[in-house]
């Protein structure tokens, strides 16, 4: 099922289209490229990891939260089930959408979506570089492992 909420001209989707994976490998990639100096490496990796979704994605057990504003996508997170717990991947902002309270909100579907589906555990990566993320999780109750 699709949700479309418009919040301050930004929609959200939670239906998956063709190309949207692709556009979230772009985005990593160029953006943490920049902001980072990550390189071709990193690229890979999510590459390897959205492959992975999109083979096994199940929308009975996966989500994601696609924002857009004018039509392009500006922002990004992914629940992907893992057994009985679910890993939450690729959460992103194009730099000029942060700060505004998207972070907030998609970590509050995130939730809903988690207990919705009977989910008691989620995980996630990130790295030390990453530090108002961290916070952001932090606050949601995940922890250092």
């Amino acid at each position: 099922m699709d949700t479309t909420i418009t919040l301050n001209n930004i929609k959200l989707r939670t239906q998956l289209l063709p190309g949207d994976l692709g556009y979230v490998a772009y985005i990593h990639g160029k953006q943490y490229a920049h902001e980072l100096g990550y390189g071709l490496n990193f690229e890979g990796y999510v590459l390897e990891g959205l492959h992975e979704f999109a083979r096994y994605y199940n929308p009975a057990k996966d989500r994601v939260w696609i924002c857009e504003h004018d039509g392009k996508i500006i922002g990004f997170l992914l629940g992907f089930h893992r057994g009985q717990t679910v890993q939450l991947r690729y959460f992103i902002f194009l730099p000029e959408y942060r700060g505004i309270g998207l972070g907030k909100r998609l970590m509050d579907e995130f939730i809903t979506y988690m207990r919705e589906l009977g989910y008691k555990e989620a995980y996630l990566w990130t790295t030390n570089e990453q530090q108002p993320a961290i916070a952001l999780y932090t606050r949601y109750g995940f922890r250092l492992a």
